[in-house]
């Protein structure tokens, strides 16, 4: 039994654990909890700004599927990271964030102390799976196992732990545990029997793969080839059924089902089955007009009991993890099935006719030179143009190398900080972040942990001098253009201030020669002149 405090036994079990990466910043109210990392293996990333840190972490979980570890500071930390577990929670990506809170006695007493709120528990709970206050040594342990019970067997999101400054350094006995063996919710036999009956019966099924299977992504792309049906993949989902730019998967529709022809062959399945996936608008729905309707058998599988009657009412619906499920159903299946998938999905990729669409086809020349040049980096995006354009015609070679904040919560400044936590997770993979020139200002200090860190990231600004997309709505919606023409910063004086290296490129062939110069060796910024790159097509 070693004597040590509730920080020490905190980052003690957290590494047992296998916690490689904490993202935080320091404050008089978390100074204890680095003692604690001073004598570890823990490796301690600060931040610009406690949004950062969240993203980082975010960035960190979706890339390794370990959770990404907060330290943050009582109030305005915790106020200013909550955009962050707001994505996090939208996108079910798991986030730890441990913070301090007021003394136990002073808890809610209004009494004008430093970083005080009313209740900062409360405030967080609306961002978290579960937020908990630990009032006593003896509950922090359990409060740990509860984080990872969620982390690792339900629906992933972030979860927040507070403990009371004076409880940071006190006495707490307990041994570190190992970690419980966690297994995942499974489905009933009879059910995926009778799921197996309907998909067997079925003359236009449907697949809709969510990124509740980037876990399974091998057994996920079996079934989809046993069954031989059309698939769309979500933005999260994105490289399950592995393909590039211009050989996609023969059967993935990619995240497509926007747009008419993918909605009408939907609407025409006769079995629709959904492995982890919330049939959420920012995925099926960017048009935001309520159209895509689903009006065959719908089989949902989700692993949160409360999402499977949610945006599209099932036939049958089970609570289960997407892989687990599709690995009972391909027992029922020893054969492919007759179906005539590929020439169907070969049909509606033509009557999409993407990369003739002038949406799109600036855009193209962009994803296939990182493709030509780093064919096996992860693509981290904001919401920009880039990214817009990406969902849509962008395809993968593996699961959990593509991911942004277009979805679900649909924050800006997401990027940056998140493609920093990818790089850690993944320090010998290329990572590449996807900004523009106004998302990147709400993080744009995380260039500076970029460079003290020495994470050779490429970061590809879309600098089209403001908020275009707003522009565009404001266009469409007779609004007057107020408040979208903002100047960017000089992209090349701002890398210059904090040492990275930066190039300023107009046309496809110089981003290729941009990419084939860099050693890969440090962070490298490329500001893309949107119009002029346009201009030039």
């Amino acid at each position: 039994m070693i004597m040590q405090s509730c920080s020490e036994y905190l980052v003690r079990q957290l590494e047992h654990w296998g916690v490689e990466q904490v993202f935080g910043i320091p404050g008089v109210h978390t100074i204890e909890l680095y003692r604690g990392l001073e004598n570890s293996r823990v490796r301690h990333v600060t931040p610009r700004h406690e949004q950062g840190a969240g993203f980082m972490a975010d960035g960190y979980a979706r890339a390794t599927g370990k959770p990404g570890v907060c330290f943050i500071i009582t109030g305005p930390g915790m106020s200013n990271i909550l955009t962050a577990m707001g994505q996090a929670l939208a996108d079910s990506i798991p986030m730890l964030v441990i913070s301090s809170v007021g003394r136990r006695d002073t808890l809610g007493s209004q009494q004008g102390r430093l970083h005080e709120l009313s209740s900062q528990q409360a405030l967080v709970s609306q961002v978290a799976r579960f937020s908990q206050t630990i009032l006593d040594p003896q509950q922090l342990p359990h409060a740990l196992e509860r984080a990872m019970a969620i982390f690792n067997s339900g629906k992933p999101g972030p979860v927040h732990l507070e403990i009371p400054i004076d409880l940071l350094t006190a006495p707490l006995n307990t041994p570190v545990q190992a970690l419980p063996t966690f297994y995942k919710a499974s489905p009933h036999p009879d059910a995926v029997a009778h799921c197996a009956q309907l998909l067997q019966a079925a003359k236009q099924p449907l697949l809709l793969v969510g990124g509740g299977c980037v876990d399974s992504a091998d057994t996920i792309q079996r079934l989809a080839e046993t069954l031989n049906v059309p698939t769309v993949t979500t933005i999260n989902a994105k490289g399950v059924l592995p393909g590039n730019l211009h050989q996609p998967h023969p059967l993935d529709l990619g995240a497509n089902a926007a747009f008419p022809a993918v909605r009408k062959l939907a609407a025409q399945a006769d079995v629709i089955l959904a492995l982890g996936t919330e049939l959420g608008e920012t995925d099926y729905d960017v048009v935001f007009d309520d159209g895509f309707i689903l009006q065959g058998k719908l089989i949902r599988v989700d692993i949160d009991a409360s999402q499977l009657v949610g945006n599209q009412r099932p036939h049958i619906a089970l609570v289960s993890d997407a892989g687990e499920f599709a690995r009972a159903l391909l027992t029922h299946f020893p054969q492919p099935l007759p179906n005539t998938g590929a020439s169907v999905v070969a049909e509606v990729r033509a009557a999409l006719a993407l990369e003739s669409d002038p949406a799109f086809t600036p855009f193209y020349p962009l994803y296939k030179t990182l493709e030509q040049h780093l064919p096996n980096a992860t693509l981290v995006g904001d919401s920009t143009a880039t990214v817009y354009a990406g969902n849509h015609i962008c395809n993968q070679p593996a699961a959990r190398h593509y991911f942004n904040a277009s979805t679900g919560y649909g924050t800006l400044g997401y990027a940056l900080p998140a493609a920093l936590g990818a790089k850690l997770g993944h320090p010998h993979s290329p990572v590449v972040a996807l900004m523009g020139d106004g998302g990147i200002m709400f993080t744009v200090a995380e260039l500076a942990t970029m460079v003290d860190e020495q994470l050779n990231i490429v970061v590809l600004i879309w600098n089209n001098t403001g908020y275009d997309e707003i522009r565009r709505a404001m266009d469409r919606a007779s609004v007057a253009r107020i408040g979208v023409n903002i100047p960017p910063p000089d992209f090349k004086v701002l890398s210059q201030s904090i040492g990275a290296a930066y190039e300023h490129v107009q046309t496809p062939a110089q981003l290729s020669e941009q990419l084939q110069l860099w050693q890969q060796t440090a962070p490298l910024i490329i500001e893309i002149d949107a119009h002029a790159w346009i201009a030039t097509l």
